[in-house]
Formats: structure tokens, sequence, C-alpha cells
């Protein structure tokens, strides 16, 4: 007997997701300005981009291309209804006449027509944050971008533009900060090529102490590796203090910070900071980046958030939007900085028990060593 698949359910009515409260505010504008068409002038500043629908957007740009009629003759024909649906049809395919029917039965009263449009309004303004919310998500987790650092600070950037734009349209009220709960952290990434870099950095920070006071742009939570960050506030405190800095003086330091576990012990310590190679400011900035594209990445989502939570107005979405880049930009003023500073100069790398070959570019053009072990 053959063994046939069960049949498929049958797709139903109920299966159609219900249309967004804005789906029905555009209804009742079009319809408005189906029933009065002078009041147009009345609705304030309204592209048709700012419709959500495609049908929606060709009906209003027919509105504004077309002029209305006198109105002793829109009461007694028809004559706007119909001049729309000629000057909308080539650009909406499949639209019938009596949807436009259907829009003006759809408007309860067309004197809130102005309160319909600041509907619309504030509905575009939730979709063109939640957009560029998603392009800096995209720029901060797409590995193959050329300068991902530079394409993310762009995003960034352009969101920031739309915001400050959209604050001088929408005023402020009481109870500005959303309340929309934070979403959940995006993954640290991971692998060995990162956990070597953040390595080396320890590493060749311990060998070359005279790099520390300049990378003062580098912080403990830069690091994915927890631990990795607290051997580096080790560093920094032991530099800072004017200290001796070595192996043995990180060691203890890091003993003091409560470091030292039965994993990770004195030896595992001394093995870890005892193969540098390259200048710290190389694998500084390596760290740096990755903390930069993870806090683009975090303050995407945030910003993605907020958009998703109808119960946001606009002036939430943007007070919202202007904190949440702001730590954004916390993390970027230090990579700017890091990114100007000249390298610290130093004598070539000692080599080490795990000798490293191949060119890294130096900030001086000359090549380093590699992270990749030789064979």
């Amino acid at each position: 007997m053959p063994n046939n698949p069960p049949p498929e359910a049958d797709f139903t009515l109920g299966d159609i997701p219900a249309s967004p409260p804005v789906h029905y505010a555009e209804q009742a504008l079009l319809g408005a300005l189906f029933l009065d068409p002078h009041r147009i002038k009345a609705i304030g500043r309204l592209d048709p981009t700012h419709f959500s629908s495609a049908r929606h957007r060709a009906l209003f740009a027919a509105m504004t291309e077309l002029t209305p009629p006198a109105p002793d003759l829109h009461a007694k024909a028809p004559v706007w209804i119909n001049a729309v649906h000629a000057q909308a049809r080539p650009h909406s395919r499949g639209l019938a006449l009596s949807y436009l029917h259907t829009l003006a039965g759809a408007c309860p009263e067309p004197a809130h027509a102005p309160a319909y449009a600041r509907m619309v309004r504030s509905d575009h303004a939730r979709r063109t944050i939640r957009a560029h919310a998603e392009l800096l998500i995209q720029a901060a987790t797409d590995a193959g971008l050329p300068d991902p650092a530079a394409v993310t600070l762009r995003r960034a950037d352009e969101l920031a533009a739309l915001v400050d734009r959209l604050a001088a349209t929408f005023p402020s009220h009481p109870g500005s900060l959303p309340r929309t709960p934070a979403p959940a952290l995006p993954s640290l990434q991971d692998g060995p090529d990162i956990a070597s870099e953040e390595q080396l950095l320890l590493s060749t920070a311990t060998a070359y102490p005279a790099a520390l006071p300049p990378m003062r742009w580098l912080r403990p939570e830069d690091f994915t590796t927890v631990l990795y960050g607290g051997l580096y506030r080790c560093l920094a405190s032991l530099s800072g203090r004017g200290e001796p800095v070595d192996k043995v003086t990180v060691l203890w330091e890091a003993q003091q910070h409560g470091l030292l576990t039965a994993a990770f012990g004195p030896h595992e310590a001394l093995e870890l900071l005892a193969t540098p190679a390259g200048p710290p400011e190389y694998w500084g900035e390596q760290i740096l980046r990755r903390s930069l594209l993870r806090q683009a990445h975090l303050a995407g989502l945030h910003i993605q958030a907020f958009t998703e939570d109808l119960a946001n107005s606009p002036h939430q979405m943007i007070t919202g939007s202007r904190r949440t880049l702001a730590n954004l930009t916390a993390v970027r003023t230090r990579w700017q900085h890091a990114t100007r500073q000249p390298p610290v100069a130093r004598p070539p790398a000692r080599p080490g028990p795990a000798a490293r070959a191949g060119p890294y570019p130096s900030r001086t053009g000359a090549p380093i060593a590699s992270s990749k072990p030789s064979r």
C-alpha cells in the first residue's frame, strides 16, 4: 500500500491576519476626502508614501494630482470619485470602483479627516524607524562587508537624522519614555580567532606596558570573554597606579581580583601572557570594533522593539531611540579616538613558544606578526 501523506488543511478566512488599526485610519481618511474633497487642505502635510497600502497610496496620489470639483457639482454627480478612479487605476491593477465607494462608507465623520491624517503620519513614522533599525541590525551583523564599522556607523547616522526630523513633527507629552521590555541580548561572537586576538592583546600589553596609557579607549566590557576582560582590568589597574607590569605582577593582580580558579590557575595565566605578537593597538582595535558592532546590533534590536510595540506613541519611540543611540555614541567616540591614535614605538616582538608568522598590516604600513601558528 502506498504511504500517502495526510492532506493539508484548507486555507480559510480565519487564516488571514487581522488588518492593523492604521488600515482603518487610511480608509477613513480617503473616505472623508471622497465625501468632501476640499478637506484635503485641512489635513496638514501628507504624502502618498505615508500610506501603508499600495492601493491607498495610488488613490491619495491621484487626489493630490487632480483638482476637486466645485461643491455644487460634487453634490449632484460622482465626477470626483470617477476621476480619482481613472487616475489611480493605471498605478493599482485590479482597483475596482466599488472599493472607492466602500472607502466612502468607511468614514465615520468627514470632519475628523485631520485626526485620521495624524494617525497615518504616526504609523508611517513607526514603519520608517523600524526599517532604519533593521538596516542597522543588518550592517552590524553582516560579516561580508568590507568595512562593517563604517557601514554600521553610517546606518546609525541615518537613523539618528530620521529621529531628529521626526522630533520636529510630533509634539512631546507626559510619559514620553517607552515601557517596552528590553529585547533578548544578541549572542556574543565566539570562536578560536576571536579568543586568540583577545589573548594576544593581553600578552602583548603585558610585554609592552607603555601602550596601556594611550589605550584608554579600550574597556574590559569590550571583551567577549569575561575572564579576558578581567585580566585587562588588572593590566589597566597596574598601569594606572604606576606599578610594574609583567607576567608575575599581572598574575598577582588577577589573584586579588578573584580571577584564578581551578580551571584557570597560575600556570594557565602565565602561559597565556607569555606569547606576545604584534602591537597591542592592533589587537585592541579588533576587540573594540567587535564591541562597536555588538552595541549597534543591540541598539537596533531595542529600537525595533519600540516600533513593534503599538502602545508606544511616536514621541515615545523618538525618545527611546535617542537614548539607545546615545549608548552607541559612547562606544563610537572611543572607536574614533582609537583609529586616529598613532602607535607607540617599541622594539620588535619577541618570539614566544608558539611562534606566529604571516603579515598583518600595522599602523605604519610595515608587516607585523600574525596570530596564525607557524608550521
